[in-house]
This record gives structure tokens, sequence and C-alpha cells, in this order.
């Protein structure tokens, strides 16, 4: 459809910054940053593997707005009309609020402190008496404020250079404006007005269904979760199909290879590996310690993963460092005379209407501007609180240690947002495990606090500060990208950020503690294992032992899987794109060696209804996907509140369906 020239060119009328930021626009935020808390910490302490929320959380925003609206027109009460910086605002609140249940480290870091990983991770040099922290609300929120506001910070200076200068994409900021956009548009409103319908359905359908799941689950390994959908035998090595909405709305966001590769892990590990492996019970491990010690099957189950994880972290770094590096060196040697050239030439072609947007994006852009005196002054001043307080949470940290994570981590913040911006690959968590390995490491040599018990507990934390204040900075020039594209303002993006991040700091807490009061978090046999708080303990032994806390021959085994995960990801960028694409992704398969297949066969049968309606319709696939996909995963989440209230007020399920065999 072709747009008129004229009205292209006629400037959009956009709304005084503090008009974008509203109180119906807060109050939006906070219920569906609760909302997707409540998904994200399911999925973080189930599987760990949680998919981009953005688009959900926009298209969510959306129905949520003009839902009100509406209703306030039919009733003939006057309001303000809901725009697209508003709705980008609410959106970039949101997500500020539900990125601190996971990257805030409740399934990972912090969740890896607390006793019963302790416990899990078994006896060692650096696994001492003491080295362990369980969770509390308290100190669990103050740790969060303490970490998550700097981040918000530390690149605002260089925000213009990194949108407006390197022009850099950040896929998915730039998805989610023009999906933000695309709503606030005449063709938009027909759209929208079909996925409420898609959304609303399958958010119904799920929430009813995970209802109805509950009442056969009155008792240990009960309930369609435990359907032994290819046979008994399957079903003991995890293979079966578990009716988790979640997780076939995961599958149904997740593209085909991230899917297909979690599957190629489950077959590698519970198919292949784990049955050789237990097979040398006494003698590559003892026969008289249990399944879940570090020393047996378990260790092997840990280690391999970790090494795929590292591997494919390793590479990924080195790439987008490279990457980064050398992109950075090509735009200083560029000359301003080239600029010029391509301008001329864009307008020479008939693209004028473009730049014309562009300059007035550029102008809001800059319009909105934050002092860097300003947010220097408040990164240090927040550097100083954290320096007084976290030593205090953490008695095994020292002052320096903060210091050094605050110094390095605008460095590290401004590399991970730009190879962002480039890849659309944060580097967050690996940038956090250099730093668990460096801080692990440093600590457990220092015996001022009673030797190498010292060291893990430091480990954690120190990976999760950096990871916190790296990720934090590389979501902000994110949402700051959207913000250009939809014509918002960058402070009321920064308050909206501010905002999202106090609710997060309070909501994510309460959220996790919720769980952990509810459920059997941790539990390797269980639902909720949690896999990443026993990996990253697991790292931060590591750090400290080194490869002396490896199980007979899983040191060969862990080399050859870490060679694996580099190899992989060599032939993903170096064969022809029509092979490379075929390469399965190394973490994607190294989650269910530890987590199980099941979740595998979710997230693929996600696959396979995407794949299925694209050759029916592909138009109509394109459009309903992302709002059926948020219906199933926000039903089946949302559920998980009120059966945590069930669980808690101990109101057990009516029933238990269990399979035997027929014999």
């Amino acid at each position: 459809m072709e747009s008129d020239p004229a009205a292209a060119r006629e400037k959009e009328q956009v709304q005084p910054w503090r008009e974008q930021v509203t109180l119906r626009g807060m109050v939006a935020a906070l219920l569906i940053g609760f909302l997707f808390t409540v998904i994200v910490m399911k999925i973080a302490l189930t599987t760990g593997q949680v998919p981009t929320l953005n688009v959900s959380a926009a298209l969510i925003a959306f129905l949520a707005l003009r839902g009100w609206t509406r209703a306030l027109e039919r009733l003939g009460v006057a309001h303000r009309p809901f725009t697209r910086q508003e709705n980008c605002v609410i959106e970039t609140c949101a997500v500020a609020c539900y990125t601190i249940a996971f990257g805030g480290g409740f399934g990972s870091t912090l969740l890896g402190m607390d006793k019963k990983t302790y416990e899990q991770a078994g006896n060692s040099a650096a696994n001492l008496l003491g080295s362990y922290k369980n969770p509390g609300f308290g100190w669990m929120a103050g740790f969060m404020a303490a970490i998550s506001f700097s981040g918000l910070l530390s690149l605002i200076p260089l925000r213009k250079v990194l949108v407006i200068d390197y022009k850099l994409t950040y896929p998915s900021g730039t998805a989610t404006a023009i999906l933000i956009n695309g709503f606030h548009s005449k063709q938009g409103d027909k759209n929208s007005k079909m996925q409420v319908r898609g959304f609303l359905k399958y958010f119904g359908l799920s929430f009813i269904w995970s209802f109805f799941q509950w009442f056969y689950t009155g008792g240990d390994v009960c309930g369609f979760v435990q359907f032994p959908t290819f046979g008994l035998k399957a079903w003991k090595q995890t293979f079966y199909f578990d009716f988790s909405m979640t997780y076939v709305g995961a599958g149904m966001i997740c593209s085909h290879i991230v899917n297909v590769s979690t599957l190629l892990g489950a077959i590698l590990s519970w198919g292949l590996l784990w049955p050789l492996i237990s097979k040398q019970k006494g003698e590559w491990y003892p026969a008289n310690i249990p399944e879940s010690s570090m020393k047996s099957l378990y260790g092997y189950k840990a280690f391999l993963c970790i090494a795929l994880i590292i591997g494919d972290g390793m590479y990924h770094f080195l790439k987008v460092l490279s990457v980064t590096i050398k992109s950075m060196h090509e735009r200083l040697s560029q000359k301003r005379a080239s600029n010029r050239v391509d301008y001329m030439n864009t307008v020479a072609n008939g693209d004028e209407m473009v730049a014309l947007d562009d300059l007035q994006r550029d102008e809001v852009f800059n319009g909105g501007s934050f002092p860097a005196w300003a947010a220097y002054a408040g990164y240090a001043s927040l550097s100083v609180i954290a320096v007084i307080t976290i030593p205090i949470m953490f008695r095994q940290i020292k002052w320096y240690y903060v210091i050094v994570a605050y110094v390095i981590a605008p460095l590290l913040g401004f590399a991970n947002s730009y190879g962002t911006g480039l890849t659309d690959i944060n580097m967050a968590y690996n940038y956090g495990k250099i730093a668990l390995f460096i801080f692990s490491a440093w600590a457990g040599k220092d015996n001022a606090w009673g030797g190498k018990d010292n060291g893990v507990i430091a480990g954690l934390v120190g990976c999760a500060i950096v990871k916190q204040l790296v990720q934090v900075s590389a979501e902000l020039m994110h949402d700051f990208k959207t913000g250009h594209l939809t014509l918002t303002s960058p402070r009321s993006m920064l308050v909206g950020q501010a905002i999202g991040t106090a609710m997060g700091c309070i909501v994510s807490p309460l959220t996790f503690m919720l769980f952990f009061r509810a459920f059997d978090i941790g539990d390797p046999d269980g639902y909720w294992k949690a896999p990443y708080a026993l990996i990253f303990r697991n790292m931060a032994i590591l750090g400290v032992e080194g490869v002396s806390a490896l199980p007979a021959h899983c040191l060969k085994l862990s080399g050859g899987f870490f060679a694996f995960a580099v190899l992989a990801n060599v032939a993903r960028d170096f064969l022809p794109r029509r092979y490379g694409e075929l390469v399965p992704l190394p973490t994607a398969m190294a989650v269910p060696f530890l987590v199980g297949a099941n979740f595998a066969i979710d997230m693929c049968v996600g696959s396979l209804v995407v794949f299925a309606w694209g050759k029916v319709d592909g138009e109509e696939a394109a459009l309903l996907v992302p709002a059926v996909a948020s219906g199933f995963i926000c039903g089946d989440g949302i559920w998980t509140f009120p059966s945590s209230l069930l669980s808690l007020a101990k109101v057990k399920p009516p029933m238990c369906m269990k399979f035997t065999p027929g014999s």
C-alpha cells in the first residue's frame, strides 16, 4: 500500500515527555510486570531457559490500554488518547519489572547460595560448612536495589552515540517498535481485534486446562505432567509430553532450530549418555552414594552441561568482541564525506521521506537530553552505597571486590550494548561467568575470612553484580532504540525504566519467596529443578578448586563437549547459510542435560504447531502466533499464582493419576 508523501513529510505531533508517563500506564505496567514475573519465575525455576517476551509485553500493554479506553468511550467518559509513546513507556516499565526475575539471578546465582543447593553440590575443599545463605525477602530486595539502578545510569551519556551516530539496529528493540507502530495504525487497529480475540481465547483455554490438571496431582509423580506418552520405559528417561502450555507457547515463540536443538540435547543425554555412564557405576563413581551427589551420575550431568554452556559462551564472547572492535574501528576511520555521499544517494533514490522521518526521530531523541554529569554523579553515589551495603549482606565479600565490579561494569556494559546492537546477543551472562571465575578464585586464595569457603559465595555475588549491571545497561539501550523509532522521549523511557526497576526489586523477591515456600524448589527429581542454581554453584567451586572438583573421566568428556560447542558455532558461521542454519545450538542442547527431555518435547510441539499453521495460512500465522503463544504462556503461568496460594493453605488436590505396567 502506497503512502502519501505529503502526509509523511508532515511532522507527527508528539506529547511532552511528562504526558507519556501516565498513572494508568504505570498501573497497567505493574499488573503486566507482575504477570510476567510469575511466568518468568516459573520458567527460571523449572528449566531456566526464558524466551524473549518483549513483544508479548508490548502486545498485552496495547490490549490492556486499548480495552480500557474503548470501555470509557462506550460509557461516554472523557479520557486522554492512548498513543504509541504511552504504549512504549508501559512496555519498557513492564519489561524492566519482570527482567529482575531472571536477570537478578533468582533461578541461578542467588538460589545457588541456598542450603539445599550447597548440600547437592557435595562436600569438597571449596564447598565447606557455612558457605551458604538462605533466601530472604529483605536481603534479596536490598541486593536487587543495590545492583540494578546503577546499570540505568552507566551508559546514558553514550546513548546518542550508540543509537544515532552508530545507528545500531538492536533487532529486538526494532521489532518491538515495529509492532507498536503497527498497533497504532489504521490497519493495526483491525489486526489488533483479531489478536485480542486470539489472546483471550487461548489465555482462557490455557488457564482452564491448568486448573483441570491440578485436580489429578494429589500425590508424588501424579497428573498429566507425568503422562507416559511414549511408554513407561521412555517415561523413566523423561521422554514424554507433559501438556505444559507454558513451554508449548515458548516453543511457538522460539525459532525452530532452538526447539530442535533442545530435543537433540535430550536424545544425546537421556537417550544415550546417561544410560551408558550409569552402567559404569562402581567403576567411574562409587556405587554407595545417592544419584543426586555431585560425585555420582549427577556430577556428569552438571559438568557436561557446564562445558557446553561455557564453550558456547566463550565463542560468542570472542565473536561479538571481535565484531565490536572491527565495527568501531571502521566507524572511527570512516570520513564524514562518505556520510554526505550516502545521504545524497538516499535522496537521489527517492528515499528522502525516510530521511525526514529519521530527522524527526533524532530531534525527539536529542530533545530528551539527560545531563552527563548527573549520570556520572548518580552512578558514583549508587556505587558508594553498594560498596557499603553489599559487604554487610555477605560477609565473604570485601569492599574492594565491589569497587572492582563497579569500575569494570561500564566498560563491559558498553561492549555488551554495542555487541547487542549489532547481533541481538546479550552477553551479560557470559560476562557474569567470567566475573564468577575471577572473584571465586580471588576470594578462594584470600584467607582473611576463613579460607576457601569464602570463594563460592564471593564468586556468585560477584557474578550477580557484574551480570546485572551489564544486562540492565544493554536492556536500556534496546528500549532507547524502541523509543527512537516510536518518537518516545528518552526521559520518559528512563523514568519508565526506573519505575519498572523499583517495581521489580519488590515484586520479584516477593514472587520468589511465594514459590520458595509453596513448592520444593531445587529438587533434582521434582518439577521445580532450578538447574542453573546448581550449575552456577559448581562453576564457583570449579573456580576455587580447579579441575580437581570433577568426577572420574569427567574432565575428558567435558573437554570434548567444550570443543563440540566451539566447533558447532564455527560451523554455523562459516558453512553456507542453508547448511549453517541446520547446526544445533550448544546452549539449547545443554539445558535438557539436567532438566530432562519433557520440556524439549513441549517446545517441539509448539514449533510443529507454528510450522503447520504457516503451511496452511502463512499470513494469519504471522499475525496471530505471538498472540496465541502469549495466551498459552500467560494462562498457564498465571495459574501458578493461585496454585501456590492453595499449596501454602495446605489445600491438596483430591485425586492422584498414576500409570503402572499392565502386568
